[in-house]
């Protein structure tokens, strides 16, 4: 009996011995020391100004030269007449000149920024009317003359009251246009009229009259009363304008960016766009349509809430020299450091350097945090270095501070650090930690390197997405116009930072076309 609870005694005191031991050996890894190496100097940065992009969407109009000879061809009248003086009232009394003009199909031509509707005319000059008595006299003297004295008595005087002679009217009205836009939403037609007839001639009791010298002055009288007419009309139609205001209320709004799929996760922002100023170059005429470029500019940005811009309508249009034509639209894009702290956390934290473990001490990454100074950034990496070559395992933290330039990858939209090196202040900490956990910092910086990147996709893709459903608003196609329009792409351009704020620059690229086959009236 004594024997046995020796054993037992023996036993129980190995046991608590043993446990123990390994307490205090947690105990001391546990409360092993934390280097105390200071982190090095920060740069504070002043804040980022408030930024609005300047955007701008720039679309041609095409107005095309059959649709302006078809409603030229609805407006012009095509028939003509009027009276005329007598020009030979010596010999003719009681005249009635008269003419009827009919004018046949338009045609319309353009070059050099002059547009040509043409049109034939063809038509009658008709005189009506009587000798004078002087003519009357005239002819008898010259009845005698050759009969006779009394051969007029013989055959009776002479009596002529009812002439009738016509003449074909030939010949074509040209008009032409220099179209300007002026800075008050109105377009001046500059037009202007020849009228060009056939030398033709009608003999009225031996007299000539001439066809052109009696009716261009009436056609010239009557074609310039339409032009005035129709410049008047064009002069003071306000439908370039009420369309101009209709686009521009569309543009003035509030997008929200935050989307579906991988972009629900983005913190709630909307793209506020909010045009300033219209802008329009003046028209360029073709042998295929009139063509006016018309735009506006905006300023856009990235709000946390959602807005409602004032974008009062401009009463001037910017009239600019012609340059090319599209969308453009930049969106700058703010990210709170908080979030990059998140995700380089993500890629960092709870991993153990070296990864394959072959390494005489594993370093495991216990927090992230990073901080903006200059043109760098200032991550530091608290970590727990713990050695494999004893079977104690003993093992101290310190934190470990590596400097990494932000730059921006256009080709893979992400942003990535770049020019990693370790901060002097961190080797405080490797006497602490042993030359062995100093040989695991390059796997570290290049986990840094292949991880700490922030990729942008999510952000680019939502906003692109966005920015085509407002662009899309403005396509349509409708009885004689049609508008196409599409963002063809989104690129990020470049990065800011201050204390607090990443900036990214995204600008979105595409086209936007506006065709007219038909005018719905002038």
């Amino acid at each position: 009996m004594r024997l046995t609870l020796n054993l037992k005694t023996i036993t129980i005191a190995v046991v608590v011995l043993a446990a123990s031991f390994f307490i205090s050996l947690k105990a001391m890894d546990w409360l092993s020391p934390r280097a105390t190496n200071s982190a090095p100097p920060v740069a504070q940065l002043p804040p980022l100004p408030p930024v609005a992009k300047s955007s701008i969407v720039v679309a041609p109009v095409a107005i095309a030269l059959s649709a302006i000879r078809d409603q030229a061809e609805k407006a012009a009248p095509r028939n003509f007449a009027g009276k005329a003086d007598n020009p030979i009232s010596q010999i003719l009394e009681n005249a009635d000149i008269g003419w009827t003009a009919v004018r046949g199909p338009m045609a319309a031509a353009g070059d050099k920024d002059v547009l040509t509707i043409s049109t034939p005319l063809s038509g009658k000059l008709n005189v009506t009317g009587s000798l004078s008595s002087k003519a009357t006299g005239a002819l008898g003297d010259a009845l005698s003359g050759v009969l006779g004295g009394d051969a007029a008595k013989r055959i009776g005087a002479v009596n002529i009251k009812n002439l009738n002679a016509s003449a074909e009217i030939k010949g074509n009205v040209i008009v032409t246009s220099r179209p300007k836009l002026a800075a008050n939403w109105h377009l001046e037609p500059n037009l202007g009229a020849q009228v060009n007839l056939g030398d033709t001639n009608l003999n009225v009791a031996g007299a000539k009259v001439n066809v052109p010298a009696q009716v261009k002055p009436l056609i010239d009288k009557n074609v310039g009363e339409q032009i005035n007419i129709i410049s008047e009309r064009i002069r003071n139609d306000p439908s370039l304008r009420e369309n101009a205001k209709l686009q521009w209320a569309k543009a003035c709004r509030s997008i929200p960016l935050q989307g579906s799929g991988s972009s629900a996760a983005l913190p709630p922002l909307w793209l506020e766009m909010k045009p300033i100023r219209a802008i329009a170059a003046q028209p360029r005429v073709d042998a295929q349509a009139v063509t006016l470029l018309m735009g506006l500019e905006a300023e856009t940005r990235v709000t946390s809430t959602q807005t409602k811009p004032d974008c009062p309508f401009p009463d001037k249009i910017s009239i600019v020299p012609p340059t090319g034509t599209g969308v453009s639209i930049g969106v700058p894009i703010d990210v709170p450091f908080t979030e990059i702290n998140k995700l380089i956390a993500a890629q960092m934290v709870g991993h153990t350097y070296p990864e394959d473990g072959s390494g005489p001490v594993d370093v495991t990454v216990k927090s992230v945090n990073v901080v903006p100074s200059g043109e760098r950034l200032l991550i530091s990496l608290l970590v727990r270095a713990k050695e494999k070559k004893s079977w104690l395992g003993l093992g101290a933290e310190a934190t470990v501070h590596i400097w990494g330039r932000p730059v921006l990858d256009q080709g893979q939209q992400t942003l990535r650090l770049t020019d990693i090196q370790l901060a002097v202040e961190s080797e405080a900490a490797f006497g602490l930690l042993g030359a062995a956990a100093r040989a695991v910092v390059p796997q570290m910086q290049q986990a840094l390197l292949q991880r700490a990147t922030l990729d942008l996709k999510p952000i680019a893709a939502n906003a692109r997405e966005k920015i085509a459903g407002v662009i899309a608003d403005f396509q349509k196609s409708e009885d004689g116009v049609k508008v196409d329009a599409k963002i063809d792409s989104l690129t990020l351009a470049d990065i800011a930072f201050d204390s607090k704020t990443l900036r990214v620059v995204a600008e979105a690229g595409g086209t936007l076309n506006v065709s007219v086959t038909k005018l719905s009236g002038m």
